[in-house]
């Protein structure tokens, strides 16, 4: 009895070390590693907003070997809480975003059960270059949040998120992780090319 206990530990043994060694992703190979690191500088963040002072504009996206990895800026103008207590929201289905708040301030709405739901077009700029792909619809039940300078908010994939109010402005860093790919490694903001 105990020599078959022992076969039976030593083969669940070994399919646990099996498919754990399978589970492993590869590490990346000496040639896949990026070899330079990308600055994004204050001016470069300015020169984004003086080209485009609203909207969601991705500055740059890097291959950073086992992922890319886009940062933007985000700046929304003031806005009031709709009448009846819904929030336009956003869902990404592969990407986290880390909000960085650097000027202003405002109600965050982040989770909650989404209504009117609808997917962004793959042709839309939304999907090609800054989120990939997205649902966008509405919430009356997350949990709202005010952020304000150096607040950070990390929002992981399918989790809703939007502005409930906005009293001036509110300005922010994004930062992409993109696993999966689905936005290009080598994007660079128009006006920054040189």
């Amino acid at each position: 009895m105990q020599k078959a206990v022992q076969k039976l530990a030593l083969l669940t043994l070994s399919g646990t070390l099996a498919y754990s060694q399978t589970a492993t992703p590869p590490a990346a190979t000496p040639a896949s590693r990026p070899t330079a690191a990308t600055y994004i500088t204050k001016d470069d963040v300015d020169a984004v907003l003086k080209s485009q002072p609203l909207g969601d504009h991705d500055i740059k996206s890097v291959d950073v070997g086992k992922l890319n990895l886009s940062v933007g800026v985000v700046s929304r103008a003031a806005s009031k809480p709709s009448a009846d207590g819904s929030v336009n929201v956003l869902a990404h289905h592969h990407q986290t975003e880390t909000y960085i708040i650097i000027e202003g301030s405002g109600t965050l709405v982040t989770g909650g059960d989404t209504y009117d739901g609808r997917e962004t077009p793959p042709t839309s700029m939304m999907y090609t270059t800054y989120n990939g792909p997205t649902t966008q619809g509405k919430t009356k039940n997350g949990v709202r949040r005010v952020v304000n300078v150096g607040d950070i908010v990390i929002i992981p994939p399918d989790v809703n998120h939007g502005w409930a109010e906005i009293p001036v402005h509110v300005t922010y860093l994004s930062v992409r992780p993109d696993p999966d790919r689905q936005l290009p490694a080598g994007y660079v903001f128009p006006a920054l090319r040189k």
